[in-house]
């Protein structure tokens, strides 16, 4: 196959720089790394075997499938939601340890001779895990317990009260069970400071350089950055106008670039008119509706930019959040599999 037109550079010096930065910031707790969702759409396998050789040792998936991506790696990994009945036969073959999220499957996973795993207690996120309660009455008596785990709702907000509310009812937990490490903070939990680290940090967004807070301002490198080729120079006449519904008219003749990329690469509609892009020190509007899968640039001032030439889109996730006002998460999430990605190592 040829060279797709669109692409995602990928800077593994810079997303173990930002592994090291974490890492220093959750002091005497280890520094786990979410790679979830294919590693936040960096694609987890490649994300994963960088980590490990810095020094990472757990790793956190959501599903039975993304474990099974990662078996070829030996990592130690752990499953965010559990165990249904479905996955019994994948989580007792033992390439990945699941993290208990209810009465019935701490129930399934008893009656089937599992061995390690972890448990998730809620503390105010009304998200997934067993009540506190249901720990002091006994429920994990038994177990043959790794891992406590808790989540933080407002850590991206470090005024909120419920951080300190979830992080007590959290701390009340110690040596109640036989849990040999006990975690609750995530990228934002773990710029709290030490009170919330406990024994492991399980940081996601700020590994890719995003932003969940302003305390990362400065500290981390950008990961991704996504590039389009051109696909035609055109001129456009004045009053004319550019893309679906015809939201961009030309004030005057000018010169239009069109770019192989749109929404169904995670480039979205929200950049429309207010988008941009370099072809080399010089910077370029996204003029008109992003559409499926093309974008115009304006390229009036930037004569030698041709067809075939590559562009790179403003895509520095807590920039990119603010201009199109979608979540960081989303922004990383939703690039598309028919962005091929190149690691730089």
């Amino acid at each position: 196959m040829p060279p797709a037109p669109h692409r995602l550079r990928l800077d593994g010096e810079a997303l173990c720089h930002n592994w090291r930065a974490l890492d220093r910031m959750s002091g005497t707790a280890a520094t786990g790394a979410a790679v979830k969702a294919d590693g936040y759409g960096l694609g987890a396998v490649e994300v994963a075997r960088r980590l490990a050789a810095v020094g990472c040792r757990d790793f956190f998936v959501s599903t039975w499938a993304e474990a099974a991506a990662l078996a070829p790696l030996c990592l130690p990994v752990a499953v965010l939601h559990g165990v249904r009945e479905e996955d019994m036969d994948i989580a007792l073959s033992g390439i990945a340890k699941p993290v208990l999220n209810t009465a019935g499957q701490i129930a399934r996973w008893r009656q089937a001779g599992g061995g390690v795993c972890d448990v998730m207690v809620d503390t105010g996120m009304n998200r997934l895990g067993v009540a506190p309660e249901e720990v002091g009455a006994g429920l994990l008596d038994g177990l043959a317990l790794d891992t406590l785990h808790s989540h933080l709702a407002c850590a991206d907000e470090p005024e909120s009260a419920h951080n300190e509310r979830q992080r007590a009812a959290f701390s009340s937990l110690r040596g109640r069970t036989t849990a040999r490490r006990m975690s609750l903070a995530n990228s934002a939990g773990t710029a709290l400071g030490e009170p919330y680290h406990f024994d492991l940090v399980r940081p996601g967004l700020a590994l890719y350089g995003g932003e969940p807070c302003s305390a990362f301002a400065g500290r981390l490198r950008q990961v991704a950055a996504l590039e389009a080729q051109v696909l035609q120079r055109r001129r456009v006449g004045a009053g004319e106008t550019v893309g679906y519904n015809a939201k961009w008219t030309a004030p005057a003749g000018t010169a239009v670039a069109i770019i192989n990329i749109g929404y169904a690469d995670g480039y979205f509609r929200a950049f429309s008119n207010c988008g941009h892009a370099w072809f080399r020190d010089a910077q370029l509007q996204v003029v008109g509706r992003v559409s499926m899968d093309l974008v115009a640039l304006s390229a009036a001032t930037i004569p030698s930019l041709q067809e075939g030439d590559w562009v790179v889109l403003d895509f520095e996730i807590p920039i990119a959040s603010r201009v199109s006002r979608i979540s960081q998460y989303e922004l990383l999430t939703s690039l598309g599999a028919r962005l091929q990605r190149r690691w730089n190592i």
